[in-house]
């Protein structure tokens, strides 16, 4: 069973920076999409970032430039590095991971995984 823990969450003032990281176990499929997503009263679900098993890497419009995710392979990890926040980046965000054995197409918006963490918070004040 994937199991996804987010830390890194909390608050800052706006312009600030924060890193989230998602520990990752119960991998068992060779293709994944990993990635995160961000929920928030008011707004609507929104995938913002996703990195796939061969490296390729894409951004919601609204984080391009800002932030940054990345993945440690050896470590099991999973990474968001969050710059130049906004009050409008307040959310839970959440780490997330769907899996194949043999073959899987990344997208952007993603496809709403199976796999989601218990949520970190992010808060931006102005």
């Amino acid at each position: 069973q994937v199991h996804l823990v987010e830390s890194g969450g909390g608050s800052v003032q706006s312009g600030g920076s924060l890193k989230l990281s998602c520990a990752v176990s119960g991998y068992t499929f060779s293709r994944y999409c990993m990635g995160w997503f961000r929920q928030s009263p008011g707004k609507e679900r929104e995938g913002v970032a996703i990195i796939d098993s061969h490296g390729t890497i894409r951004y919601a419009d609204s984080v391009k430039g800002r932030f940054t995710i990345s993945q440690d392979r050896a470590k099991n990890t999973l990474s968001l590095q969050m710059n130049s926040l906004k009050p409008e980046d307040s959310a839970m965000y959440y780490c997330t991971a769907r899996l194949a054995a043999y073959k899987i197409r990344c997208t952007m918006p993603p496809i709403s995984p199976p796999y989601w963490g218990q949520g970190t918070q992010v808060t931006v004040s102005a």
